[in-house]
Parts: C-alpha cells; sequence; structure tokens
C-alpha cells in the first residue's frame, strides 16, 4: 500500500532540494501581490524497484528523465491561494501523479459500466497529422496512454506512447485530451512539459493556452495578474484589449474608490468671460434696455 502523504508544509520553510524541485517559483509567488498560503506536499522518492515493476507490468520503457524525476519525488503537488478582502481562494495547483498513480488512461473506472462506450470507440480517423501538429494519439492499441496529471477535472495531461506495446522511451510525447476528448500537442519531453508547469504557476486551465480555442475569458484575467514566467504563445495577447481588463494586482487587493469623472464644460463660456472686460456695463444692462421698450410706445 502507498503510504499516506505528509501534511503540506509552507513553501517558504521547505528544504533545499525542494526549493531546487520548483526552480526558485516559490520565492517568486510568495513575493506577489495577495498570494497565501504557497505549500507544498513533500513525498519520499521512489525505490528504483517501484520503476522496474511498473515497466514490467505496463511493459513499458519510461523514459530516463521521468525514471529521474521519480527518484527524486515520487509525484509533485504544489498549490497557492490569492486573499481577496477577508476570503482565500485557492488558484494555483501544480501536480504530477506518483507512479503508482500513473496509469493507462482506458483503465478509468468511469468507462467500465456495462454497455458503455470505450474510448476506442470515440477514435476519429479524419484527424490526423498536419504540417504543424504531429500525429494525434488514438484511443486503440496503436497508442499507450498513462495520466501525468488530472488537471483539476478540466482535462489531463497525459504521457502518450506513439506505437503502442512494446513501447519505447524515444516514443514518447506528452499531449493534453480536453474535456471534450479533443488532443492538443505540449512537448516532445517530459522536462520541457515539467518547466511549462512551473512557469505558468499552475494557473486554472493553463493548458488550455495551448489549444486553438485558448483559455476561458476567467481565467485569462488570473494571466493578466499573474503572468506566467515565460509565456511565448498568442494567444493570450490576441484581442485581449476588447474584452479583457488589465488589472494592477498591487491595487485589486485595496479598497475600490469611486472615481468622479468632471463634467467637461466647452470653451463658450471662457471664451464670453474673454469678452466681459470690453463693455462690463453692457451685459447687465440689457435686460432693462429691453424692458425700457414698452415707453417708446
Amino acid at each position: 500500500m502507498e503510504e499516506l502523504p505528509p501534511p503540506a508544509q509552507p513553501a517558504g520553510s521547505c528544504k533545499p532540494h525542494l526549493e531546487k524541485l520548483t526552480l526558485g517559483v516559490t520565492r517568486i509567488l510568495e513575493s506577489s501581490p495577495g498570494v497565501t498560503e504557497v505549500t507544498i506536499i513533500e513525498k519520499a522518492p521512489a525505490e528504483r524497484h517501484m520503476i522496474s515493476s511498473w515497466e514490467q507490468k505496463n511493459n513499458c520503457v519510461l523514459p530516463e528523465d521521468i525514471k529521474n524525476f521519480y527518484l527524486v519525488t515520487n509525484g509533485f503537488h504544489m498549490t497557492w491561494s490569492v486573499k481577496l478582502d477577508e476570503h482565500t481562494i485557492p488558484l494555483g495547483n501544480m501536480a504530477i501523479n506518483s507512479i503508482t498513480k500513473l496509469t493507462q488512461l482506458n483503465q478509468s473506472s468511469m468507462y467500465s459500466l456495462p454497455n458503455a462506450p470505450t474510448l476506442a470507440d470515440l477514435e476519429d480517423d479524419s484527424q490526423e497529422a498536419s504540417e504543424n501538429q504531429p500525429e494525434k494519439p488514438h484511443f486503440d492499441s496503436r497508442s499507450v496512454i498513462f495520466e501525468l496529471d488530472p488537471c483539476n477535472g478540466n482535462g489531463k495531461v497525459c504521457l502518450v506512447y506513439k506505437k503502442g506495446k512494446p513501447a519505447l522511451a524515444q516514443d514518447t510525447e506528452i499531449w493534453f485530451l480536453d474535456r471534450a476528448l479533443y488532443w492538443h500537442f505540449l512537448t516532445d519531453t517530459f522536462t520541457a512539459y515539467y518547466r511549462l508547469l512551473l512557469t505558468h504557476l499552475g494557473l486554472p486551465q493553463w493548458q488550455y493556452a495551448f489549444t486553438s480555442y485558448g483559455i476561458s475569458p476567467q481565467a485569462k484575467q488570473w494571466f493578466n495578474m499573474y503572468k506566467p514566467i515565460t509565456y511565448n504563445t498568442s494567444l493570450l495577447t490576441e484581442e485581449t484589449d476588447s474584452f479583457v481588463n488589465k488589472l494592477d494586482p498591487s491595487k485589486v487587493f485595496k479598497s475600490k474608490n469611486k472615481i468622479l469623472i468632471p463634467k467637461k464644460k466647452g470653451p463658450v463660456p471662457s471664451a464670453g468671460s474673454q469678452k466681459g472686460p470690453l463693455g462690463p456695463p453692457s451685459t447687465p444692462p440689457t435686460p432693462k434696455s429691453s424692458s425700457g421698450n414698452p415707453v417708446r410706445k
């Protein structure tokens, strides 16, 4: 049985190896306005026999960078929150499944109902590789797919073996499976994906920035407040000015004051005031002269 994870500890008091594991992201988060409760759940390293056992059971060879990761920490989980007024809202979430939870995608219990359609039934061969995208994974035996990150229910980040079993390490890629069961390529290697995970700070739905439809407007608000460290896709900035408010994190947590916009007076009164000195008595007496007209009759 897998041991229960130790309680989460504040990132500020994390050990040196955990600080290296997060590439210093914890310090960046803790210095950001409004960010609170930056925590890392420390996990013990996986034993080598656990990795060998997984490879034999699944008839797949893990890439070296994933092996090295599990030999440092058997999974990864880091979270952080923001404080708005008196409420603390969980926001950032970075997770990678442990070696024991690195399970094949089609073994999920949600697809084990009698007469329920399988993932292979959803196979669509019309979506093949294009010039800008590699060939998409297949739900049938042509690909072997393992779940790396459940993404808080917003999809799944998967380790994909593109050529079926027996699966070799050089045939792996990292893909994102959205909630509509469409595939989106992320990276060629686990190391590259791990850097993406950290540099995007675990912001909600960040994986959707690598899809054709992008992240939701609500998620874009968080992206504009806590910008990822490195972000080279144009999906966030495309048409951003038309519907996304640009927020200043240092001001959003302060009390909101109403801004009074003074009404602009036209130049006519000022022009009239300049004409006044040319004939000061003439302006007030005008109604009197008009009132004197009946006397002329």
